[in-house]
């Protein structure tokens, strides 16, 4: 099956265009708008089918199966919608035009029989029935696409039987299909597998992005934001700690503005008399920048906020609250517990992303199965990760993020849970690590 691509000002003369170039079997694959027109991408056979010769009447060739290539053969257009000649795509032009010439279609309507003006009702049914084959069009193209998609990847690996191995390989680890795919295609052509694994662990630590332990090393005023239950509090005292034990604990205060969690305040204040540093709590925007310029001559200032869903309107009230706060310089990082669906990171992001991100950091990377969702999270995205977490215990278990290190763990944790011991995977075994 081969696949080409049709350009047109409207749907109408790109349907056409099909048509006339491919008859009526050619497959819709998908279509979109461009800024000077549509564009359809269409698939037909490689070779035209032959003719059957005239025959003899054999009922052994009647009863004889068909070859695997014509049973798994695409439908075409014609066959899916129903229609059994050209005329599919014919029947395809005149619902467009129906669609997007309402005027035009009244008229030879008129001619060929004399009906009175449609009433509201009629008019009604009709738009209902137009809606109905455009829904019945739309799932029949969702059906295509997936299918010659699907063609289309067994193609590829089939021409290219190391790359669809490690895209694979790199989607069980946990990474994004369309990021497995972009870094698969840098990957050489001619090497081994080990070789190409090893390759493909690199660039990805080489497309990570981090802030280089810029708030132990820095200061200034920095805010940690996340939904609930990503362990916020807990980060904060491991950097207050350290900060602490480099810089002196009279170098370190600590804000809280979770009104909202019980004993939020008290778990902060425990541990600022552990550590020996201040602790307040603001609950308005006006209070926070009273206590910022009460800070400012402190090295940290570490501010804890409350933990919401990326759909609790509360969220929006508190990240407001922080950008009024222009007394002082805040950074903001979103953190994100590791072992989170990629999906519910994706959205997450996209919320917090209304207030500007320093950066993010990974916690619990000790409960992790797979890293391969948090690292696609921060290449995809190009969010600086800054720290990473693998524990309870304060102030030891954080460190700096590296992205040579992060790619390791999520390498040894597919090494540990995502290959299964089967005859085709054992080879690679050994490649796993970097």
């Amino acid at each position: 099956m081969k696949i080409r691509r049709f350009y047109g000002k409207d749907m109408r003369e790109a349907l056409t265009q099909v048509k006339e170039e491919l008859g009526g079997d050619a497959v819709i694959m998908s279509n979109k708008k461009l800024a000077d027109g549509v564009e359809i991408v269409a698939a037909y056979d490689r070779e035209p089918v032959k003719k059957a010769a005239p025959v003899k009447p054999a009922p052994q060739t009647m009863a004889k199966p068909r070859p695997a290539a014509h049973a798994n053969k695409m439908p075409s257009l014609s066959e899916i919608i129903g229609d059994s000649g050209p005329d599919s795509l014919k029947a395809l032009l005149e619902k467009q035009s129906q669609q997007s010439h309402p005027q035009e279609r009244s008229e030879p309507s008129q001619a060929t029989k004399a009906t009175p003006p449609s009433n509201t009702a009629s008019a009604e049914t009709g738009g209902q029935a137009m809606e109905d084959i455009r829904q019945e069009l739309k799932s029949l193209r969702n059906v295509l696409e997936f299918q010659v998609s699907n063609l289309v990847k067994q193609e590829r690996r089939q021409s290219r039987p190391l790359h669809g191995y490690l895209i694979d390989k790199l989607t069980r680890m946990g990474i994004s299909s369309s990021l497995a795919e972009e870094v698969v295609s840098y990957a050489p052509p001619n090497c081994e597998e080990r070789d190409a694994w090893v390759f493909l662990l690199k660039l990805l630590a080489n497309r990570m992005q981090t802030t280089q332990d810029d708030i132990l090393t820095q200061g200034g005023v920095v805010a940690l934001m996340g939904p609930t239950g990503t362990g916020k509090t807990t980060t904060i005292a491991k950097l207050a700690a350290q900060y602490a034990q480099r810089h002196g604990h009279q170098q370190v205060a600590l804000i809280t503005i979770d009104s909202y969690r019980i004993a939020a305040y008290e778990q902060l204040a425990t541990y600022g008399k552990i550590i020996g540093c201040a602790v307040k709590k603001a609950a308005t925007a006006e209070e926070l920048s009273d206590l910022l310029f009460q800070f400012r001559n402190k090295g940290l200032v570490l501010i804890d906020t409350a933990g919401f869903g990326q759909r609790d309107a509360r969220l929006i009230k508190q990240l407001d609250t922080l950008d009024q706060s222009s007394c002082a310089s805040i950074r903001h990082y979103l953190v994100l517990a590791a072992n989170a669906q990629h999906n519910v990171m994706e959205h997450t992001l996209e919320t917090y992303r209304q207030i500007s991100l320093q950066g993010c950091i990974f916690t619990k990377l000790d409960e992790c199965y797979s890293l391969g969702e948090a690292i696609s999270l921060a290449v995809e995205h190009r969010l600086p990760v800054g720290y990473l977490t693998e524990g309870q215990k304060v102030p030891e278990d954080i460190r700096a993020a590296e992205a040579k290190y992060l790619i390791s763990c999520a390498a040894r944790l597919f090494k540990q849970y995502a290959l299964v011991p089967t005859k085709t995977q054992q080879v690679v075994n050994s490649a796993v690590s970097i």
